[in-house]
């Protein structure tokens, strides 16, 4: 008996069936590394138009979680496109290595030990700590897939980078941004640090929320303001705080000089609130039969003496904008020395700005009645003291929105302490990042009005720190006059050239001499080290003067949608006080991780999911896949059960790779047939490849990578799996090897994954590499990374409506499956269709001939005229009218044990007994010719 299946096309190739890309992964890193595929692209892409994406640096500490992950991937699939667009597209990572963090795991791993050690051997093992923290999550981020200079990042703390930092200081001192000052900061107690606005966040706490009498002083003045008679009760104003604390501070009450204030009396005294707010305030304080003596606005009462809640100390009434109707009793408790409004409103009056608080938290030792005590502990000793002196005329508690440190996640409070600020104001720097963020695009689009109202309302930035690791303040300032050296900005350049050949250490142990001469004795160094956020904040300074092949502005910033505050904000002020202009032309920032029942991804809820892990069983592609079919604009869903989904799309799209590669087993550019020459059905799968190449590229352009998952997948299952590939199916399996159908089929199919592996390698960076490997050609780039997008021919349309075809195929397919469900047949093959149809539709059917039958996979396909349609015929319902209608029934013929159609002329030929004439022509004969399909 003839083995009919050794006459058979089928499929040869070493493209596995299943991905195992946790296993198969790590051997491509290796390939990628050991050939220098990054280093090859470099080369060639040189002297390309070029796309530059800055990397915002990662803080080296801890093993990177799925945030990181998510952030590389988007990066990565950036420059990958970019690059296949024919750009130069460099990558080159960084890493945030200064700051408090480290210096606690030092801490926390010398224990005692710690205390001492030596600043340079601190320093040092920060030094080393960082550096392992680099290397592990630089291997983490390699897994990824993620491509770029791994063996040349840029770290803050490396010396050169330090230098350069230094020099950038330097420049914003000559620009004038830069002076000291005595201003409340946010200070952590836990960190014994000023922090910058990027490094609060705020979270809820439940605060003593108290009612305070702050007597008049002088009832004669406060008569005439309000032409009262003259009380010979007490006068208080109520001012209302949720911050107890603060009161030994107080230095003034502020008002609102266009608000409405009410004189109301109760029995024993006379209280001053706000009109809009008195009902409230006597509702909490349960006090009843108010009457309204005068009403006088804010304006009228300023200057106003009082007498503080508890001190020997007399108090002004201040007047504020800052004051609102929003809570509280219209009157704002001022010390100057705790918060930002009452800071400015201080200046404005002359106040003393007072801060009886220590870097720890506790009160001064010269602070009566609460030294030593921790500030928040203080509270009810502070209300305590309001009860004897008869100043607390009511206590709750509030839930309220409170600044935390975003290390610790312990409140903070402010402090007035001697800090080095750049000024948003003086030279200019609010002014110029507000014009500069209008000519930015951010995406999405409210990232505009984010940072804009951001830097609107910003104070200025405090940049120095108390603590040792880090790059330091290298200024000199006057032991007696405190002010800074006249020759500072030259002098910081000096220390900039040693810190470039001996690290931070050359700042903290310089001999003022060495640079100052007999000056020295008249001059002390900072001992401050700068903020972290202005280290990775001149990056795009830095980066582009130590790295020749980037250039700034960049082309985009990505990052998380936080960076509103922290990175994309300090690098806008830094580049505005440095150079006047944006650091970036575009940002594009994502969302963050949630599970799939919208609960934030914690420890303690059990629904963490870590790369690694991702990574370690189903493969680093899985892992980018679902990146890219994220909506990243909006929060990023993930669970096991959206992995397996996108697993199954993986695999739909890693099979429908297999077919055609498959299919293409030893075929090469000699056996490529002419575009006008090809079958009408691949013609019209090349010219549907070269449409959505359009539409994928645009995507790509404007960074919609979710669309590119949708099309792609769209593409692999619908017009290739459901149409395409399986029609052709017969085609390439059962012509003759060297047939024009046949190798118009291959033709297409080349073009398509010419086109495909390209569209997938910014994504599926390891699935395209390893289809790269297998695709048959003799003169082929080293590795999908070194090529750009595929050049498709030029359209040529096909002579077929194929789009009315695969409506009225969907039709026919559901007939059929109606007969598979009831038992009338196994397969489509099993089926015999007779289409009535229109003039218009009978005409295009019919021009198909038998190729029909291909088009639906049965094994007759027969076109009458609409007028011959029986009863029992089924209407496709195509909104045209019913122009066609369906009958379908079993075929009674033999089945052919080659192509598996049941056909009337099986058993027709004595050779071939079992074959079809169709079969027989392509084993024996000259072979059949395809038109159509």
């Amino acid at each position: 008996m003839v083995d009919y299946k050794q006459t058979l096309n089928l499929p040869t190739t070493d493209f596995p069936m299943k991905g195992d890309l946790a296993r198969r992964e790590p051997d491509l890193l290796k390939w990628w590394q050991a050939r220098e595929i990054y280093q090859q692209l470099r080369v060639q892409a040189k002297g390309r138009p070029q796309f530059i994406l800055q990397d915002g640096p990662p803080y080296a500490n801890g093993a990177i979680h799925l945030g990181h992950a998510i952030n590389k991937v988007l990066k990565d699939i950036v420059v990958k496109s970019r690059s296949l667009d024919g750009y130069d597209a460099p990558y080159i990572p960084g890493w945030d290595c200064h700051g408090l963090p480290i210096e606690h795991q030092i801490e926390k791993a010398r224990g005692k030990e710690v205390k001492h050690l030596e600043p340079r051997a601190f320093r040092q093992a920060c030094r080393e700590y960082a550096a392992e923290q680099v290397n592990g999550q630089r291997e983490d981020f390699k897994r990824l897939g993620v491509m770029g200079d791994w063996d040349n990042p840029y770290l803050t703390m490396e010396p050169k980078f330090e230098a350069e930092q230094l020099r950038a200081f330097a420049k914003i001192l000559r620009n004038g941004h830069v002076y000291k000052g005595l201003k409340p900061v946010h200070w952590c107690m836990d960190c014994g640090s000023a922090l910058a606005e990027a490094e609060v966040e705020y979270e809820d706490r439940t605060s003593p929320a108290i009612d305070v009498r702050f007597s008049v002083l002088d009832q004669a003045d406060f008569a005439k303001r309000t032409q009262l008679i003259a009380s010979t009760r007490p006068i208080n104003i109520i001012i209302w705080t949720t911050t107890p604390w603060t009161l030994p501070a107080n230095q003034a009450v502020a008002l609102g000089p266009e608000i409405r204030y009410g004189v109301y009396e109760l029995s024993d005294e006379l209280l001053v609130l706000a009109i809009d707010l008195a009902d409230s305030v006597f509702k909490r304080a349960k006090l009843e039969g108010a009457k309204l003596l005068a009403e006088v606005p804010g304006a009228a009462l300023e200057g106003l003496q009082l007498k503080h809640p508890f001190y020997a100390r007399t108090v002004p009434v201040v007047l504020g904008d800052h004051v609102t109707l929003d809570a509280g009793t219209g009157a704002v408790h001022t010390a100057p020395g705790h918060g930002q409004e009452d800071y400015v409103v201080g200046i404005k009056y002359q106040l003393a700005i007072d801060n009886p608080v220590g870097g720890d938290g506790r009160f001064l030792s010269n602070t009566p009645l609460f030294a030593g005590e921790k500030v928040f502990d203080a509270n009810p000793h502070v209300i305590e003291v309001l009860k004897e002196h008869g100043k607390l005329l009511h206590q709750e508690k509030l839930l309220h929105s409170y600044p935390h440190c975003w290390r610790h996640k312990t409140p903070v409070i402010f402090r007035a302490t001697p800090q080095w600020f750049i000024s948003m104001e003086q030279a200019g720097l609010r002014v110029g990042a507000l014009r500069e963020i209008a000519k930015v695009q951010w995406m999405p689009g409210w990232g505009e009005s984010r940072i804009g109202s951001m830097i609107a309302n910003r104070p200025d930035w405090c940049i120095s720190r108390q603590r040792m690791w880090g790059v330091p303040i290298a200024l000199f300032i006057h032991r007696i006059t405190g002010e800074l050296h006249p020759n500072s900005a030259e002098l910081v350049d000096r220390v900039a050239a040693l810190v470039e050949q001996q690290g931070i250490d050359a700042w903290f142990e310089l001999d003022a001499q060495q640079l100052l001469g007999a000056e020295a004795e008249h001059y002390e160094k900072v001992t401050d080290i700068m903020d972290v956020w202005f280290d990775s904040g001149v990056v795009h300074h830095c980066v582009p003067t130590l790295r020749p092949e980037i250039v700034a502005p960049a082309d985009l910033y990505l990052e998380g949608s936080d960076q509103h505050r922290g990175w994309f904000h300090s690098s806008l002020l830094t580049s505005i006080a440095l150079h006047d202009r944006a650091p970036y032309k575009a940002v594009l920032t994502h969302g963050f991780t949630i599970d799939d029942k919208g609960r934030k991804m914690s420890k303690s809820l059990g629904n963490v999911i870590l790369p690694q892990k991702v990574v370690g069983t189903l493969g680093a592609d899985v892992l980018r896949l679902w990146v890219a079919a994220t909506d990243y604009s909006n929060e990023m869903s993930l669970s096991d059960e959206i992995l397996k989904r996108v697993t199954d799309s993986y695999r739909r799209i890693r099979n429908t790779a297999r077919f055609l590669l498959g299919n293409l087993a030893g075929f090469d550019a000699s056996h490529a047939v002419p575009l006008h020459e090809m079958v009408d059905l691949d013609r019209w799968a090349v010219l549907r490849t070269q449409q959505l190449q359009q539409e994928l590229l645009e995507a790509y352009r404007k960074y919609e990578f979710h669309l590119i998952y949708q099309k792609i997948h769209n593409f692999c299952s619908v017009d290739l799996g459901a149409f395409y590939l399986d029609v052709v199916n017969d085609r390439v399996y059962t012509t003759a090897a060297q047939s024009h159908s046949r190798r118009s089929a291959q033709t297409a199919m080349r073009i398509i994954t010419e086109a495909m592996v390209r569209w997938l390698a910014p994504v599926l960076s390891f699935t395209a590499e390893e289809i790269w490997k297998f695709m048959p050609t003799a003169q082929r780039a080293e590795s999908v990374f070194l090529t750009t997008w595929f050049q498709l021919p030029e359209t040529l349309a096909p002579s077929i409506d194929w789009s009315q075809l695969l409506e009225l195929r969907s039709a026919v397919s559901r007939e059929l499956e109606k007969l598979r469900v009831a038992g009338a047949i196994g397969a489509p093959l099993d089926a015999s269709v007779t289409l009535y149809a229109a003039e218009a539709p009978y005409k295009l059917l019919s021009s198909l001939g038998d190729e029909l039958r291909f088009v639906f996979i049965t094994s007759e396909a027969i076109v009458r005229p609409l007028a011959e349609k029986p009863s029992d015929a089924i209407a496709t319902n195509d909104n045209s009218n019913n122009a066609v209608w369906i009958s379908a029934h079993p075929v009674e013929f033999a089945k052919c044990v080659r192509c598996w159609h049941k056909r009337p002329d099986v058993g027709h030929y004595a050779a071939h007994p079992e074959l079809c004439g169709r079969c027989v022509s392509n084993v024996d004969g000259p072979g059949e010719v395809r038109r159509y399909a």
